[in-house]
């Protein structure tokens, strides 16, 4: 692939993440079968049965501590400290190893296990510790902490801005998604809509690798490197 662009917006989703020892949201025998979506990430679930929600996001949080970045995270790291035009990462990721792994321009379109959103004063705050006990939020003082976390009928963040990155971008790229969650599933066809091209890096191809100009298949950790390599002309 040429390296002549100038605007880049990189997607990435939970295959990035799981070869760090993540589990996928739709992995066989993975973490979230052990409970139904409506349960964990649904406004209702919360409604219905907090301590569950609370619990369930307390022990994710808690597992970051067991999990480091790989390659590929490091890879988009270089990526963005080399890169000399405009580059933004979008991830429907939680975790932080994009951070971790030396990211700096993560836009978290999903919210973060390392944050907490207050329902009564709707502040956001970074947080470590577990909300199971039902902690006080840092501004209002009220017990209603709630994972940082977008739900199944909430809508994702910075919308506006992603759409603008991808209406100015000159490529697209889409790492570890399955591309069947909107509306990220939909980001390849506003980038090729404005005349971007299209790349996909994926274990195996996603529900819309038809619509990428080209898809490169194989481990996150193997073919990120590669593609950062190429594009800073190494």
């Amino acid at each position: 692939m040429s390296a002549n662009f100038h605007r880049i917006v990189i997607l990435t989703g939970a295959g990035i993440s799981a070869e760090s020892g993540i589990d996928t949201f739709r992995s066989a025998g993975g973490l979230w079968e052990q409970h139904r979506v409506e349960d964990v990430a649904t406004p209702e679930g919360f409604a219905r049965n907090p301590d569950l929600v609370l619990n369930f996001y307390d022990m994710r949080r808690a597992a970051l501590a067991n999990v480091a970045p790989n390659p590929a995270h490091m890879a988009l790291a270089r990526l963005e400290r080399e890169f000399r035009g405009d580059l933004l990462l979008v991830t429907q990721n939680v975790d932080d190893l994009h951070e971790r792994g030396g990211s700096a321009r993560v836009l978290h379109m999903h919210g973060e296990l390392k944050s907490a959103l207050c329902a009564s004063c709707e502040t956001r705050a970074p947080w470590l510790d577990a909300m199971l006990h039902r902690p006080p939020c840092p501004v209002c003082q009220a017990p209603s902490l709630r994972p940082d976390v977008v739900w199944f009928g909430e809508m994702p963040y910075q919308m506006g801005r992603i759409y603008q990155a991808l209406e100015a971008c000159d490529l697209f790229v889409s790492i570890g998604t399955s591309g069947a969650v909107y509306p990220a599933a939909g980001f390849v066809q506003e980038a090729r809509a404005a005349g971007a091209r299209t790349l996909e890096l994926n274990l195996e191809p996603s529900e819309g690798s038809s619509l990428f100009h080209d898809t490169r298949l194989g481990p996150a950790s193997v073919m990120v490197p590669q593609w950062v390599e190429e594009m800073l002309g190494g």
